[in-house]
């Protein structure tokens, strides 16, 4: 008996048997489909435990971390489910890492082995040799020499027989967060959040269903498309579209030659999606159910969506921490427009005061304050970094450091980030609030409303703008319509004209670089009022 199993009991669970049942249950549905190629649960399953055989004879076993590097292709499915097959832990790299960012997470995460697209491999070479990692690719072509090629491997390679059971509380994935300061923090997922995740989100949360045909153009690599695309979609053995190059122009394309039906998108992918159908109408395809998370989705998008698309959008919210669902606008019900649901089955979400950083204190309905969360869905810690674990998680509670609050009914409405709040004066403004009125403009395609220092004020609100096509408003007539709709303190005094917005790994705008890029370029001296 292990030392989990004394503490735990005798229950053992895989997130690697998601694939395995579904390949039981709808061995001839397609599971997936990547431009012209198609690849059904039984064939996805054979492959991937041929890819388990090589990466075992590798020496990849219970325990050990294997870091994977590539876009959304089929390859992802194979390697990801093939290394928790094994009790191993999957560490998913943001496609877009250059060598010194892929060195910092190989050592950090103690990773034994990248698993390497061929598209990305001069960087993963680049950082995993500054690491001291062995590499072996997929998508290299046959043939070519100086590389290890996974998938020869695992044609030669006895494939394991099937997924191997580990303790509910074993570590399945490591995710890099962002953050807003200093070096990215892998968070630790356990395969009992991630499987009791799929299982919450099928059962009372989305309507997803065997059948689906589900857009896949959010980055895998990403708990959003991992558990809510990767995971649910399979697990509910619907097909999922595989986009490894998201653009609104592909998306409408993929939307109508598949006949996708359900949507997973973040902000900016439904307003790239609006953007595209402008240029080209009756191409909507036949969409039925529609998801957004990752960042707040103004109204007024939700608005306009419904008018081209005739679909409503199902917001909802969560983060790495919490696997990441924890509120939702749930199925059977009519979604709320403005809020991020109520909590999901299981997982508590209340608003607790912000400025209380070692203790709880919750606060009534209808009270501003910081979301706290605990439940099912939560990570167990952060990789190596117990302060910051310990910061993050206060008597039992995961601190969000989003400001919100809470009605008598449960639902939730988004403010801000704490980070994000602005302070003009001594007045807080919440950029959401800003975005939500300037959004309205019959010009505005999307904004981002963020704070810059200011000599006089403290902080002022600045707003970069991206213009519908064919619009020709300038940054005045945005600004005086803002001052029109908010108090004095809130409108934005600088308003800037972009052509797009710095962006993270799940689409969501970066406003610290739109910060930071005001700084560098010394802008924040005199403006208007």
């Amino acid at each position: 008996m292990t030392s989990a199993q004394q503490t735990e009991g005798f229950g053992m669970i895989s997130v690697a048997a998601i694939l395995a049942e579904s390949a039981g249950r709808f061995p001839e549905s397609t599971a997936l489909i990547v431009g012209d190629q198609e690849v059904t649960y039984r064939d996805l399953w054979e492959q991937t435990r041929s890819y388990a055989g090589a990466l075992r004879d590798r020496g990849i076993t219970e325990g050990s971390r294997v870091a994977l590097l590539m876009p959304n292709v089929a390859d992802f499915a194979r390697v990801y489910y093939a290394v928790l097959s094994l009790g191993a832990v999957v560490v998913p790299l943001h496609a877009l890492l250059k060598g010194r960012e892929i060195d910092y997470m190989l050592r950090d995460s103690g990773a034994q082995l990248l698993v390497c697209a061929a598209p990305l491999l001069e960087e993963g070479a680049k950082g995993a040799a500054t690491a001291g990692v062995d590499v072996v690719t997929v998508l290299v072509p046959e043939g070519t020499e100086g590389v290890a090629r996974l998938e020869a491997e695992a044609a030669a390679a006895i494939p394991v027989s099937t997924w191997l059971p580990v303790p509910p509380s074993s570590t399945a994935t490591i995710l890099y967060t962002s953050g807003t300061t200093g070096q990215p923090k892998g968070a630790l997922g356990s395969h009992f959040a991630l499987v009791e995740q799929t299982s919450t989100l099928l059962t009372s949360t989305f309507d997803l269903r065997h059948g689906d045909v589900v857009f896949g153009g959010l980055p895998m690599f990403h708990t959003f498309g991992q558990t809510c695309v990767l995971n649910a979609g399979l697990r509910a053995g619907a097909t999922i579209v595989m986009l490894p190059r998201f653009t609104g122009e592909a998306a409408l394309d993929a939307l109508s030659r598949h006949n996708i039906n359900v949507f997973f998108g973040v902000p900016t992918m439904y307003i790239a999606l609006l953007e595209a159908a402008a240029n080209k109408p009756g191409t909507a395809g036949a969409l039925r159910y529609c998801i957004s998370g990752g960042a707040s989705l103004p109204v007024a998008i939700m608005d306009r969506f419904k008018a081209a698309f005739g679909v409503d959008i199902y917001e909802g919210y969560g983060l790495t921490e919490t696997s990441p669902v924890a509120t939702f606008n749930h199925v059977g019900k009519t979604p709320r427009p403005g809020t991020i649901g109520q909590a999901i089955w299981g997982v508590q979400v209340e608003v607790a005061r912000p400025e209380i950083a070692d203790a709880i204190e919750l606060l009534p309905a209808g009270e501003l304050g910081e979301l706290v969360i605990r439940g099912h869905n939560l990570f167990t810690g952060y990789l190596n970094r117990p302060e910051a674990t310990a910061e993050a998680m206060v008597d039992g509670w995961f601190r969000t450091g989003d400001l919100g609050i809470k009605d008598e009914d449960g639902y939730l409405r988004i403010l801000d980030r704490k980070k994000e709040m602005i302070i003009r004066n001594g007045y807080n403004v919440y950029p959401r609030e800003v975005e939500e009125v300037l959004s309205r403009h019959e010009a505005v395609l999307s904004v981002a409303v963020y704070g810059v220092p200011h000599q006089t004020h403290g902080q002022e609100v600045a707003a970069a703008v991206v213009l519908n096509p064919g619009s020709t408003a300038t940054p005045e007539e945005l600004r005086d319509y803002a001052a029109a709709e908010l108090a004095a303190y809130k409108y934005p005094r600088i308003v800037e004209i972009v052509t797009a917005f710095p962006t993270g790994p799940s689409g969501k705008i970066l406003k610290r670089e739109l910060t930071a890029r005001f700084v560098e370029e010394g802008s924040a001296q005199t403006t208007a009022g």
